[in-house]
């Protein structure tokens, strides 16, 4: 089983079950991502005194993507697996990924990766972020009240 650990921003979609996704860099050495079809762990706070387990779910799939942000804050290029994200969808895309929309997914993404050092030289343009990793889905958390609903039945 594979854990992700979420920051505190990201607890109540998920539990809500509107984030069923999280984008992430590759691991390096023996670490390893989830599996379609392996029971990942979602957190918040891991390795702290305020660390908090938000459930468990089942691995959908596990995609390549790769993000292009402007520094202006929209998302240029949205591409994961085959698919491209029309410019129209980035909305909807950053709110899959539990951001009120895309200028807010671009300013997480430069305020968390935006001094990183670039690995190819290629891409030096301090006004564009670009990073490549994977998209991981899972099946959505069932929110609290269906949960209750489904004590109700049984």
């Amino acid at each position: 089983m594979v854990a992700y650990s979420f920051k505190s921003r990201f607890a109540a979609p998920i539990l809500a079950g509107t984030k069923a996704q999280t984008i992430r860099a590759e691991r390096a050495g023996k670490s390893r991502h989830a599996r379609p079809g392996e029971l990942v762990q979602l957190y918040t706070g891991m390795r702290t005194r305020q660390c908090r387990r938000l459930g468990e779910a089942w691995c959908l799939e596990v995609l390549p993507i790769r993000l292009c942000f402007s520094r202006h804050g929209m998302a240029e290029l949205v591409q994961f697996g085959d698919r491209f994200i029309r410019p129209e969808r980035t909305d909807d895309f950053a709110r899959e990924d539990g951001f009120v929309d895309a200028e807010d997914m671009a300013r997480f993404w430069w305020a968390e990766h935006g001094s990183a050092p670039r690995s190819d030289d290629r891409f030096t343009d301090p006004d564009t972020l670009i990073f490549e990793g994977v998209l991981i889905r899972w099946q959505p958390l069932a929110p609290a009240s269906e949960l209750d609903m489904a004590g109700v039945a049984a």
